[in-house]
Parts: structure tokens; C-alpha cells; sequence
């Protein structure tokens, strides 16, 4: 191994020092680093490394365990111990340390090696017990199984985020379950819903996004160079190296994944992120709409006092978060659509295309997270303007259209559909010109009192039950 010794390392090796937000290119290190927070020590390059060199400790335990035939798989007590140290939590400086490392081999991973090596040796560890460090080893295995674990934590932490923004709008959609609201479908007045049950239905998508992300398993390989055991096998052909492989993945909490080239082909994080884009569409849609209820009144922003909503125009209270939280997702999920199309594409036995991508899943995950506390935000500042929904529902007289000609067809009458067609389509209806047209049809007369009894806001079907049982 290498003599890295500290005055062959030159200032510059190290790297830049951490950026200060200002100076961030991204604004996920920026403007919105605060956001991002519970990503950075897993999805940094600094989280990156130091899983590397929990993995690179685990799996010589895993080793020195499940293959004690090896020389050296016998650690002396002081490298076990700090062989178990680096697995569970490497030193706060360990990032730093690979980096200086790989300034003069210009090799992550085995940066990363020589790093766990030399604190092994420190620790009193045997040359043969050091050359069980990256054993069988390709670079891939390290990886992959590095950002599975990664991705893991990743999702847990923003499905608690998630899980907030899901029971939010479900406690608004049960608050909000018994207000009338005109429905507007292609824009146009519709028949009339509650403005519970409209956010009922984006709490009942999100529930189905949340579990199918769940529900993706995350996979990992360790095979070596092509995923097919050559070096293990070549060394101890009597141990079963599949065996051995799969119990450490197990280990880790992850599914093994048997058939792999040099790489792990990527599937099951295709399916992840198009699992969080597919969350980040319905949210999205969520946006829009309650950026539309703001813009027509039916919903209103508490105004905080210090704040500006226009350089010019002193009254204005723009509805930002919600504007924010589309602006990132959208940007979130152009990242995460491309790696879902690029990251199973390989050629051959592996080509190097997917480093630099998967490099920038944190950068797509940090939007979504940004987008996800911005939607919070805005959720957090509105009220409902019920007299706002209730003079515009006062006014579309000719939704009740609907369900004259529905009681028409129930009665076996023919031709309501066309009837009401005919003296609503296009035209201001009030309550007056509808009463009329009720007097005219063939009904019973307890029907047409029952019919001109009903107003556009009594017209919402079963939508406050559907809200208040979400």
C-alpha cells in the first residue's frame, strides 16, 4: 500500500473548503441549503465517502465471520474493535482524510480502501488480516451498495415530510368538508362540490404515491468485476462466494440481487425516482389548483406583517409558496425522469455514464424536499373565503340543470337531457327562469316543489361525506 504520508499532501489536495451559501452554484447549497439540511450528510459527497468506508469496514467483518479459511480473517483485538468503530460511524474528519488520499491516487474508491487500511494498521492489524480490506472487491460493489443505503435513509426521512404534507390537507379536507364550492371543469361552472372533498382527493392520491414509493425494494450486488465471482472463486473454490454475498447484503437490510454485469443494473432506482416524481406530479397538480382558488377568492393568505409581496405594489400578497413549490418540483423531476430513462442503460458488461448522474440524485431529491416544506408554507397561511365561494355558487343557477334532467330520465320521462339542453346551454339562468322551466315539465307536482327547493349550494351530493371519511 501507498505511504501517505501528511507532508506529501499539499494544501490544495484537500479541496475548496465548504462553500458558503452565497457562493453556491446550486441552489440547493444556497439559497435553499436550510431546506435541504436532512440531505446533506447522506447525499453530499461527504456522505457518499464515508458509506464507502462503512462498507469497506462491514464487509471485513463480514468476512473474517462467514469466511474464517482466509489468512488474516483473525483480527487482533484492537483492529476488530476499530474495524467495528468505522462500520457503525467513521471519524468526523474521514471525509476529508479520503480526499486527501484520492488528491494523489485520482481514485475515489480506492481512496476510500487505503483510508480504512491505514486506520486498521494504526489499530495493530496484521499485513494479512490489511489485504481482506476490499477483498474480491470492484469498485461497483462499494458503490452500489453505498447509495442503495443512502437512497434507504433518504426516503425514510422525506416520507416523514411527505406524511406531513398528507395529514395537513387531510385535516383541511375534514375541516373544510361541509363548504360549498362551484366546481369548474375545462374552466366553465360545473356542478358544485365542497372544497373539503377537492382536497380530499388529492390526500387519497398521495396516499397511493406514498405507498408505491414504499413499496419499491431496494437492491444491491456484491459479484465483483462482471457478477460473476472470478476472483473469489479463484482464490477459495470451495466456499459458496453466493452465499457469502448475499448474507452481507441481507445484512445491510437490503435485497440481493444475483444478476448483475459490473454493476447493478439501476432498475429498482429507475423505479424509485419515478416513484418521487410520480408523487411530485400530483403535487404539482395541487399547486395549480390552489393557486386558481387563491386567484378567484375562494381561498385567501394571512398577510405576515414584515413582509413585501411587490416591489411596487404595496397590497400585494402573492400566493409564493406554492408558485416556489412548482417551480422545484418541476426541476426535481426533469432530474429525476432523466435518471429514470438513463440509469438502466449500460453498455456492455458498464460503461462509467451512470457516475456522474447518480452524483446529482441528491440535487433532484433536495428540490423535492424544498418544493415538499414550501408546500407546507403556503398550506400553512390560508383560510377559506367562505362568502367568496358562496356568492359565486349564488350566481350559476344553471348547474341544477343536471339534476332536473337526472330526475327526468329516473322518472322514465324521455328527452330531459335535450330539453334542459335546450333552455340552458350557453345561457344566464337565475332561479326564476329555472322555476319556470320546472313548472313546465310532466312531473308530480311534490317532485317540482322538491326540484324548486334545491339552490346551487345544497347541490354537493355525497362530496362533505367522501371529505370527512378520508
Amino acid at each position: 500500500m501507498p505511504d501517505f504520508r501528511p507532508d506529501s499532501i499539499g494544501p490544495d489536495s484537500l479541496g475548496p473548503e465548504p462553500l458558503a451559501a452565497l457562493a453556491a452554484l446550486s441552489p440547493v447549497d444556497g439559497r435553499y441549503r436550510s431546506a435541504t439540511q436532512p440531505l446533506r450528510d447522506l447525499l453530499s459527497e461527504a456522505g457518499l465517502i464515508r458509506e464507502r468506508v462503512r462498507l469497506e469496514a462491514a464487509w471485513l467483518l463480514h468476512l473474517a465471520a462467514a469466511v474464517p479459511q482466509l489468512a488474516g480473517a483473525a483480527l487482533v483485538p484492537g483492529a476488530l474493535t476499530r474495524a467495528r468503530e468505522l462500520a457503525r460511524e467513521p471519524d468526523a474528519d474521514c471525509a476529508q482524510a479520503v480526499k486527501a488520499i484520492e488528491a494523489v491516487i485520482n481514485h475515489d474508491v480506492k481512496a476510500a480502501e487505503y483510508y480504512v487500511r491505514q486506520q486498521l494498521a494504526a489499530a495493530g492489524a496484521n499485513e494479512a488480516s490489511l489485504e481482506l480490506v476490499h477483498f474480491g472487491c470492484t469498485s461497483e460493489d462499494i458503490n452500489n451498495l453505498s447509495y442503495a443505503r443512502l437512497l434507504e435513509e433518504a426516503r425514510r426521512r422525506m416520507l416523514g415530510t411527505l406524511a406531513d404534507r398528507t395529514a395537513e390537507l387531510a385535516h383541511l379536507a375534514r375541516r373544510e368538508a361541509d363548504v360549498p364550492m362551484l366546481a369548474r371543469t375545462h374552466g366553465q361552472p360545473a356542478s358544485p362540490t365542497t372544497l373539503g372533498k377537492e382536497v380530499a382527493n388529492f390526500v387519497a392520491r398521495l396516499r397511493r404515491a406514498q405507498r408505491r414509493w414504499s413499496s419499491v425494494q431496494i437492491l444491491g450486488k456484491w459479484n465483483g468485476a462482471v457478477g460473476n465471482f472470478n476472483a473469489h472463486h479463484a482464490a477459495l473454490p470451495a466456499v459458496d462466494w453466493p452465499a457469502v454475498s448475499r448474507g452481507f447484503i441481507e445484512s445491510l437490510g437490503l435485497v440481493c440481487n444475483a444478476y448483475t454485469t459490473q454493476i447493478e443494473p439501476h432498475d429498482w432506482i429507475a423505479e424509485y425516482c419515478d416513484a418521487v416524481a410520480a408523487t411530485n406530479v400530483v403535487l404539482l397538480d395541487l399547486c395549480r389548483d390552489f393557486w386558481g382558488y387563491i386567484s378567484l377568492g375562494y381561498l385567501k393568505q394571512r398577510a405576515a406583517a414584515a413582509e413585501v409581496g411587490s416591489s411596487t405594489m404595496p397590497h400585494k400578497v402573492n400566493p409564493i409558496d406554492f408558485e416556489n413549490a412548482e417551480g422545484n418540483l418541476g426541476v426535481a423531476n426533469a432530474l429525476l425522469r432523466h435518471f429514470a430513462d438513463k440509469l438502466p442503460i449500460s453498455r456492455w458488461q458498464r460503461d462509467l455514464t451512470d457516475s456522474t448522474v447518480l452524483r446529482n440524485l441528491g440535487v433532484a431529491l433536495g428540490h423535492t424536499l424544498v418544493a415538499w416544506r414550501a408546500l407546507g408554507r403556503g398550506l400553512g397561511k390560508v383560510d377559506t373565503d367562505a362568502a367568496s365561494l358562496t356568492a359565486d355558487l349564488q350566481e350559476a343557477w344553471e348547474v341544477l340543470g343536471e339534476a332536473v334532467q337526472t330526475v327526468l330520465r329516473a322518472a322514465g320521462i324521455p328527452g330531459g337531457y335535450e330539453r334542459l339542453k335546450e333552455h340552458t346551454r350557453g345561457r344566464a339562468i337565475d332561479e326564476r327562469a329555472l322555476a319556470e322551466l320546472i313548472d313546465s315539465l310532466p312531473l308530480p307536482t311534490e317532485e317540482k316543489r322538491r326540484l324548486k327547493a334545491l339552490r346551487p349550494v345544497d347541490y354537493t351530493g355525497l362530496a362533505a361525506r367522501l371529505a370527512r371519511e378520508i
